[in-house]
């Protein structure tokens, strides 16, 4: 598996470079540890997206095709609890995305900000380049237990905790990893707690994440070899 931190640069700078050209005005800026510098070969990427609030709709309407011309797009996913809010002068759309032939691990955290006129800045609402995106576990965590939400695919969330498993295990953080592996089985309602045996433990959820929602099943299958190739047990 190819996890040259170079590669991941390059590809975020093509995912930015192709957001910035969507929309004239723009600005995209790196989040989370790759702002930060503190980026190991497992971290996903994180971009903030701050648009014209005018284009907002139409914004959050193109990632998929826009992004999908830099590489094919094989999951895009909604954050039930970012939405647009006519209150307030930032108004935010949290996506995660996965791309074809690129590692599990690189999944794309994408914020998408829209700001009213003399709002923007980096230390306005959007708060400071480098922030992690949503103020939650959203990053190493499928996201929010949102039950029924259209939107959000809660065997496809649950997969995303099982990459994070894998994720953490390599970290050496296993008791990060307990708690992604059982709020995933929580989450499409399977019963049973970690064990500890890691590569059989990812298999478990992601068999069971397959189950509960049969589309899925590529992706589990993805998961399942992941874990075969980096985990014991």
């Amino acid at each position: 598996m190819d996890l040259d931190p170079a590669r991941r640069a390059v590809f975020a700078q093509e995912l930015r470079d192709a957001l910035a050209a969507q929309c004239p005005g723009s600005v995209t800026a790196l989040r989370g540890s790759l702002a930060r510098g503190t980026a190991d070969p497992y971290s996903d990427i994180d971009l903030a997206w701050t648009v014209p609030d005018a284009q907002f709709e139409a914004c959050v309407a193109a990632v998929g095709p826009c992004l999908a011309a830099v590489r094919a797009v094989v999951s895009l996913r909604s954050d039930p609890d970012s939405q647009r809010d006519s209150q307030r002068p930032c108004s935010r759309k949290l996506l995660f995305l996965a791309f074809r032939d690129m590692p599990l691990f690189w999944r794309l955290d994408l914020e998408i900000l829209a700001v009213s006129d003399g709002s923007a800045g980096p230390s306005g609402p959007v708060g400071p380049v480098g922030a992690g995106l949503g103020g939650g576990r959203a990053q190493e965590d499928g996201g929010p237990e949102a039950v029924g939400d259209p939107e959000w695919s809660l065997a496809a969330s649950a997969l995303a905790n099982a990459v994070a498993v894998v994720k953490a295990v390599l970290r050496g953080q296993p008791e990060v990893a307990v708690g992604l592996l059982e709020r995933g089985l929580r989450r499409i309602g399977a019963g049973g707690s970690a064990s500890g045996r890691w590569r059989a433990d990812v298999v478990r959820l992601a068999n069971a994440a397959a189950e509960h929602e049969p589309a899925q099943r590529p992706l589990a299958d993805q998961v399942k070899r992941l874990a075969a190739e980096l985990l014991e047990g």
